[in-house]
């Protein structure tokens, strides 16, 4: 399936795993990379740019495919230094980096000096064409479905998506929900020209992250997403656990929402340790998107790739059948 994206990137299937803390490492990139599309490493999961540039090392050793890393720009309590993040993934030779929250405006030189493809994230139409007037050679559009921070616009993909294809002139990934092949398949309908995906990627063999976890993910449905942060206007999709209902409970309060009493139930540490590392469901937050309630099982990248292919293929076939067209290649 040739799209300006896999042309781009030089990968064979239009799918890139999203960047996702904690997440991202050479693991679950390598395989994803491997398996035919675009594994992605999450910057600040490495605790400074050195690591980075040897995560980057790391994660070479394990594919010769094309990979990229992603890059977050988001205020802090303490300052991060994302410039020298920036340069310790180009002086690594990366070549596709995917920015995401703030516009990556000021690191723009850097990157078109070097040769970087720059994929940014955005949570709607006026950010995406932004993106792309300052030079990005893709945008990643992503719907109110996704987990982490949907933006708050609050606008779904079945409308966003078509609503970007018609502004744009740079080549869109559609990101947010998106599971299966079928989803694939309507995504490029509606003027997607690769998926982005995080959650399903979670529910994989490769992803670094307790069994508990994935196999929770498996048992859930839709409904088991909370948006949290939305008196904050700060709005994050998580997994419904005790955890979450307490943060819902203090912000249904009367009154400002006082950050100091949430943050110590939402420390990302404590979702890490106790969620991530330690398998244990309700101990902290941790992200998840709606596409729970189409996951169903935990395969290898390879598998789950290949499966959708086939899948987004014969959606493909099933539609130009229909109406009577040849049959998609």
């Amino acid at each position: 399936m040739k799209t300006r994206i896999t042309t781009m990137l030089g990968i064979e299937y239009p799918i890139i795993q999203g960047g996702m803390m904690w997440v991202g490492l050479a693991e679950l990139a390598s395989a994803v990379s491997n398996a035919g599309g675009l594994g992605i490493l999450t910057a600040l999961t490495q605790p400074d740019p050195e690591s980075l540039y040897r995560e980057i090392l790391r994660c070479r050793e394990m594919t010769d495919k094309p990979f990229g890393v992603n890059l977050t720009l988001l205020p802090t309590i303490k300052p991060v230094p994302y410039a020298e993040y920036a340069q310790a993934a180009v002086d690594a030779g990366v070549r596709v980096i995917e920015t995401a929250g703030r516009s990556p405006e000021e690191y723009m030189p850097l990157f078109k000096a070097n040769g970087v493809h720059v994929i940014h994230k955005c949570t709607s139409v006026r950010h995406a064409l932004k993106a792309q007037a300052i030079g990005c050679d893709a945008v990643s559009v992503d719907g109110f479905e996704c987990a982490g921070h949907p933006g708050e616009d609050d606008v779904t993909n079945l409308v966003l998506l078509p609503a970007a294809a018609a502004q744009l002139e740079v080549p869109m990934v559609a990101s947010g929900g998106i599971g299966t092949g079928r989803q694939m398949a309507a995504a490029m309908l509606l003027g997607a020209e690769a998926v982005n995906m995080g959650t399903r990627f979670v529910a994989t063999i490769e992803a670094p992250v307790h069994e508990n976890l994935k196999r929770a993910m498996v048992a859930a449905d839709e409904r088991q997403t909370a948006l949290i942060f939305r008196t904050l206007r700060n709005t994050a999709r998580v997994f419904r656990n005790s955890v979450a209902e307490q943060v819902l409970a203090i912000e249904s309060r009367d009154g400002a929402t006082d950050f100091a009493e949430i943050q110590p139930l939402v420390a990302g540490v404590r979702g890490r340790e106790q969620v991530l590392e330690g398998g244990d469901i309700d101990g902290g937050i941790w992200t998840a998107g709606q596409v729970i309630g189409l996951i169903e099982d935990i395969p290898s990248c390879a598998e789950l790739l290949a499966r959708m292919m086939a899948e987004a293929r014969a959606e493909l076939d099933r539609v130009n059948a229909q109406f009577g067209l040849s049959s998609a290649q």
